[in-house]
């Protein structure tokens, strides 16, 4: 407050041209001082506060020392009381009261915000920047703001966040060996992947992974493959579950996203000449058409081996990339920039620059290009780990496999999946 009132003072004094020498003289030290001490303060709450991009492996030996570290001072924090639940009033900028108070202990405890920011019940721009990497750590959209999926990981107990912790060591501890020079890593609970050359992130892709009741698998196997411009085979999961309501509900639905009921014999059925009300439809093969603005694999597939059926790929949907919510899938997973993970993918086949992938993915080109020996992918699920720069990050445990408890589940959007 000495720095503000000093501040204020001088430049009203220069505007009105009366201050004197001896004025000036005494309040250049005062305002020195004081803006030197606030631009302290505000330096360490920055530091505090800042948003921080690891390039620790979210699965790497990096990330279990850094997991073990983090439990041991979430250990301490709860020797020392924990925290306690805030309330579930949603707080901005200018917001003031009590609410603000508890957000801003709560934040101090867990390393969000530095402690020389606490006691002030004024929701300010410090205090912004420290829930932006609260819900960064917890995988939210970094609004800032208080909402309520915030609120609910606020209110986390630290007792949950420590049995987290000490399962998810066991499960990286499963993955400390080696892993491969390049590989890559789909966290299916964080619904991101990660890829990963000579032990550092070289990428990072927001995901679409299943859905509570069509889970993605557990697994590791190696990507032989890509796909452009490929069609898509409607599993018999989704014609059952998915397909035919639709057709209930809207008959032109197949022709408009240009995919094909084809026979036993391989001929072409008219969807009028289905009986939609009976499983009529299981007996056929569904296939849609390429094209990456409509077909459900979007410009690319990306190939995995395994008895689940399952695989990677594009999205026309692109928007489900920007949501804090993304468990949507039948138990495929999307790619957000395709372009940039197959481009890395690719790197070491001749002839596959990114140049070539641009053009392959322009020109609609049905063509399969090979990896050599394969880059290994692991799907995984951990639910808590540590960085290398001392974050701990956490994610709901969205399949019920932690075994600590129900987890609050958002409304899933309507329609048909597309893997």
């Amino acid at each position: 407050m000495t720095f503000d009132l000093t501040r204020r003072d001088t430049l009203v004094a220069l505007l009105s041209g009366i201050a004197t020498a001896a004025t000036a003289a005494t309040a250049a030290p005062a305002f020195a001082q004081g803006a030197a001490e606030w631009r302290q303060s505000y330096d360490a709450v920055q530091t505090r506060s800042r948003i921080v991009r690891s390039s620790t492996p979210m699965v790497s030996p990096g990330a279990v020392a850094a997991t073990e570290q983090a439990l041991l001072r979430y250990r301490e924090m709860q020797g020392q009381g924990g925290w306690v639940a805030i309330g579930s009033e949603r707080l901005r900028i200018g917001s003031r009261g009590p609410g603000v108070v508890a957000l801003r202990n709560r934040l101090i405890i867990a390393g969000d915000l530095d402690p020389s920011a606490a006691g002030s019940a004024t929701f300010d721009s410090f205090v912004q920047q420290a829930v932006r990497r609260f819900q960064a750590r917890h995988g939210l959209t970094t609004t800032g703001a208080l909402n309520p999926g915030t609120i609910t990981a606020l209110n986390v107990p630290i007792e949950t966040r420590i049995r987290q912790l000490e399962l998810n060591i066991v499960r990286l501890r499963a993955f400390s060996g080696n892993l491969g020079q390049r590989y890559v890593v789909v966290n299916i609970p964080a619904a991101m992947v990660e890829t990963v050359e000579g032990g550092v992130v070289a990428t990072r892709h927001a995901a679409g992974v299943g859905k509570i009741d069509r889970q993605s698998p557990i697994l590791q196997t190696r990507i032989p493959e890509i796909n452009f411009n490929p069609t898509w085979t409607v599993p018999a999961s989704i014609i059952r579950k998915d397909l035919i309501p639709k057709m209930r509900k809207e008959p032109n639905y197949l022709t408009e996203n240009k995919i094909r009921i084809i026979g036993p014999n391989g001929q072409q059925i008219p969807p009028e000449a289905v009986n939609w009300n009976t499983d009529e439809a299981t007996r056929y093969t569904f296939r849609q058409d390429p094209g990456g603005e409509f077909n459900s694999l979007g410009f690319v597939r990306i190939n995995i081996p395994s008895p689940h059926g399952v695989y990677m790929h594009d999205t026309p949907a692109k928007g489900i990339f920007g949501d804090d919510y993304r468990f949507v899938s039948s138990g495929c997973v999307r790619v957000q920039n395709v372009r940039d993970y197959i481009q890395w993918l690719l790197k070491d086949t001749p002839g596959w620059d990114r140049s070539r992938i641009d053009q392959v993915f322009e020109s609609g080109e049905r063509i399969n290009a090979p990896i050599p020996g394969g880059v290994p992918v692991y799907w995984v699920y951990v639910t808590a780990w540590g960085t290398a720069e001392g974050d701990v990050n956490f994610r709901d445990d969205i399949y019920q496999k932690d075994g600590l408890g129900a987890v609050p589940v958002a409304k899933l959007p309507g329609g048909p999946d597309d893997d």
